[in-house]
């Protein structure tokens, strides 16, 4: 292996004559010559000289930064395409081949990006298993003489002080390089939040921090300038615009003109490493390099003094809902509502109304509960809320939506004033009136309740601000008659974690299952709310039983509503259970949640009624 152009020098040593120019898109280099199969990077294994003419090329168009095809060699991002397996080789034949063609004209950073999952609470990704996968990529690069590594297009910061940590653990020396992925948003954008991430990756002993991808070129001066807090060098490799998708395939339209002209300007703003991502094809690095070559970096004032922003812990909170407000003072009661099918909503207005006159504290909306049709209950709550001055509990399920909708959907519903939300995963739509709809489950109820807890904070879920913070109530749900008792406090105590302030449980029935429950979450910070379910019929008690998931109805409890001989002492024998149940329990638990069956509420009123305790 022939000796890298850098040895005994430092990265500033790189770009001392000027900014150093990197190469483009080796997946858009590779589709021109047919070769479009993902991820690009198995081409190292079964087209290793198409990659290597294609590095050469960018090098003799002007980069000076070859870039190994490795950005989704991880352990991860492999796995769909069964190559999970083959991540050292991968990584090593990416390496050797931007070497052989970088010789001494070319310094070879060997890149690694983010792992494509979620980290838990969002998704099942432990932390851990993050390190596992960056040590591994990290050692095979290291042990192919990589002249620098560089981390790339990462979106989560938490995730990318991984990489950074564990590329430390194995080499303090290696030349460091940490890219930010920031969104298309001026307002984002125009603000702190790019400066915060500079401070908080300078601490991490890298030696140059930057963005790529996602925006182009006019953006990206803006991050550069608010990146310019210090003395850290800076790498800027946006997209070279904003793609129109044809086929399934990204096309931009940016001249090399263009693109070149926007790089020059970025030099002068203060990249050091200049070069560009989505869309660059080989003319567009010819372009910027003849454009940047001579420019001083840095040269241009940062054109405009951006405003003092408020850092998200100095951001006011709203007033605590009315709900969360009366909770933390004394013990409250809710009822949930029968949503129908279709536009008619009479049934929910004149229930909520109902209840309302009755000194029920909030009413529950459920979100399409076993993946029924219905109205949204963002909708419902605010039409409740208008009509009948009833404060609404929002059930909201991450079945329907993805990770973007959800938080579109919470930003617009605080907007509404529905600011009450219990976050539930949601039953699977195969069960439901569209089983052929998908699933999306792009987070579970644990990942809905982290996202409304950044948002308390003044943050969307990858840290982005939102501008201020909202005041949501959040609550969720629990079955204190899991099956796996374990992981439901677990999963309970990682919703308190992650920002929960309720627990709603699922109706149970015995006593001393209760108690013991409670004594099992006594040290989890979390207010709980009893779920009841008034039985009607024996047909009704086992239906629950036998065809609800998560539900158990006690055999004895099923045995005396057997001895009903009408429907009409069925459900004064379901009530008599209930506030029997209630009596016993009612002193352990922070508010009761009713569930009447078939729109009876004059049920869950004269369940109250009959309670001997304060209103």
């Amino acid at each position: 292996m022939s000796t890298p152009l850098i040895e005994n020098s430092t990265l500033r040593d790189w770009f001392s004559a000027g900014a150093l120019v990197s190469d483009g898109s080796m997946a858009l280099e590779l589709a021109k010559r047919g070769f479009t199969e993902r991820p690009c990077d198995r081409y190292n294994l079964t087209s290793g000289v198409i990659v290597e003419r294609i590095h050469g090329e960018f090098i003799d168009a002007g980069a000076r930064l070859v870039q190994t095809n490795t950005w989704h060699a991880n352990r991860f991002a492999l796995e769909s395409s069964m190559l999970a397996a083959r991540v050292t080789e991968i990584n090593r034949k990416g390496a050797w081949l931007a070497r052989s063609a970088a010789g001494n004209r070319a310094i070879v950073a060997g890149v690694i990006g983010p792992s494509g999952r979620l980290m838990r609470p969002l998704g099942p990704i432990e932390p851990d298993d993050l390190r596992s996968s960056f040590q591994e990529q990290t050692s095979a690069l290291l042990a192919s003489n990589v002249d620098v590594l560089m981390l790339k297009s990462f979106i989560d910061v938490d995730e990318l002080e991984i990489a950074i940590d564990v590329v430390r653990s194995q080499s303090l020396h290696i030349p460091l390089i940490a890219l930010k992925s920031f969104p298309e948003d001026g307002s984002v954008l125009a603000g702190s939040f790019p400066s915060d991430v500079a401070h908080r990756l300078r601490g991490h002993g890298v030696q140059a921090i930057g963005s790529n991808g996602t925006v182009g070129p006019q953006r990206m001066i803006g991050i550069i300038e608010a990146l310019r807090v210090s003395d850290v060098p800076l790498v800027a490799i946006p997209d070279i615009g904003i793609p129109t998708i044809l086929d399934g395939l990204p096309v931009y339209n940016a001249e090399p003109s263009y693109v070149a002209s926007a790089a020059r300007r970025l030099v002068e703003h203060g990249a050091a490493i200049i070069g560009a991502d989505g869309g660059a094809d080989i003319e567009q690095i010819r372009a910027i390099a003849e454009a940047v070559a001579g420019v001083e970096i840095g040269s241009a004032p940062i054109s405009v003094k951006r405003p003092h922003a408020q850092a998200a812990d100095e951001l006011a909170s709203p007033e605590p809902t009315p709900f969360m407000q009366a909770i933390t003072e004394r013990r409250v009661f809710t009822v949930e509502l029968d949503v129908p099918r279709g536009l008619d909503m009479s049934s929910v207005i004149d229930g909520a109304r109902y209840l309302r006159d009755h000194g029920i504290d909030a009413v529950n909306i459920s979100d399409g509960a076993r993946a029924r049709l219905r109205m949204s209950p963002i909708a419902i709550s605010k039409l409740v809320a208008e009509q009948t001055g009833m404060e609404c509990i929002s059930h909201l399920a991450c079945r329907d939506r993805n990770m973007v909708a959800l938080q579109s959907e919470l930003i617009g519903a605080h907007e509404l004033g529905i600011r009450n939300i219990l976050a539930v995963t949601g039953d699977p739509t195969h069960i439901g009136d569209f089983p052929s709809a998908t699933s999306v489950y792009d987070v579970d109820s644990i990942g809905l309740v982290r996202a409304l807890g950044h948002m308390n904070r003044g943050k969307d879920l990858m840290g982005n601000p939102i501008g201020s913070r909202t005041g949501f109530c959040i609550s969720c749900a629990v079955n204190p008659a899991a099956d796996d008792l374990d992981r439901e406090i677990d999963r309970l105590a990682m919703k308190a974690e992650q920002g929960a302030h309720v627990a709603f449980s699922q109706p149970i029935f015995d006593v001393e299952l209760l108690e013991r429950f409670l004594d099992r979450i006594k040290n989890i910070d979390i207010r709980f709310m009893l779920g009841i379910i008034p039985l009607r019929t024996i047909r009704h008690a086992e239906f629950l039983h036998y065809e609800v998931p998560g539900m158990t109805i006690p055999s004895w409890v099923r045995e005396r509503m057997r001895t009903a001989a009408s429907t009409e002492e069925a459900t004064d024998i379901g009530i008599d259970i209930a506030v029997e149940f209630l009596q016993s329990a009612l002193d352990r638990v922070n508010g009761v949640y009713l569930m009447p069956p078939f729109k009876k509420y004059d049920i869950a009123v004269r369940i109250l009624s009959r309670l001997d305790m304060q209103r």
